[in-house]
């Protein structure tokens, strides 16, 4: 999955001359926490709620001063990602930089932008949760023909994997989360056991504190 398909095309945009009670009521309307700033069609910075709510004024009749603009609050020269940029990638991007959105740029051009609500939707594709599924979680060995003989238990029953994740559980193991199109998914786990798989979900004996 790439950003391209997870990014939002419609992108509204504000100009660096814009008062900053333009771009809040423009926020406000849209329900957006971001927004791209452009300076005659390049991207120049982006704006966020947050940086408007610590522009406002703490007294006074007026939401924010009155000769204040974008341009005085924005984040200049901001991270941004190409739309062939892979959902991982961009998702570490923000991590790292502790960062809202990136908006998404392809030769000079704004073609869109990505937010952290994404990047949570994409995962939730990723992992087959919005399709009917059980989850198994499986502990590997990290050998080779691990994950393949994990894969053969389940074509052996007819039963199709919507998803694998996997990730280190320690220098050895590999911890293995599966989405199966099944709902019988303690059948299946027993079935691992007697396979000789370490099976972490679901439990054998219900969890009590």
């Amino acid at each position: 999955m790439l950003v391209k398909d997870i990014m939002h095309r419609e992108t509204l945009t504000v100009s660096r001359g814009a008062s900053l009670e333009e771009a809040y009521r423009l926020m406000q309307e849209k329900r957006f926490r971001h927004l791209p700033v452009l300076d005659e069609g390049r991207l120049v910075g982006v704006v966020t709620d947050r940086d408007l709510r610590q522009a406002m004024n703490e007294v006074g009749p007026e939401r924010f001063p009155a000769d204040a603009h974008v341009s005085d609050v924005m984040a200049e020269h901001p991270w941004t990602a190409s739309p062939l940029d892979p959902v991982e990638d961009a998702a570490r991007r923000m991590r790292e930089l502790k960062i809202g959105c990136l908006p998404v740029v392809d030769d000079g051009k704004l073609l869109g932008i990505v937010t952290g609500i994404d990047l949570l939707d994409a995962l939730l594709r990723l992992t087959g949760v919005d399709k009917p599924s059980s989850r198994i979680e499986v502990e590997l060995e990290d050998k080779p023909g691990e994950l393949s003989r994990l894969a053969h238990f389940f074509g052996s029953r007819n039963i199709n994997i919507h998803s694998l994740l996997t990730y280190p559980d320690s220098p050895t193991q590999l911890r293995t989360v599966l989405r199966v199109g099944t709902i019988e998914s303690r059948l299946l786990a027993d079935g691992l056991r007697k396979e000789g798989f370490e099976v972490v979900w679901p439990p054998a004996k219900p969890w009590r504190t």
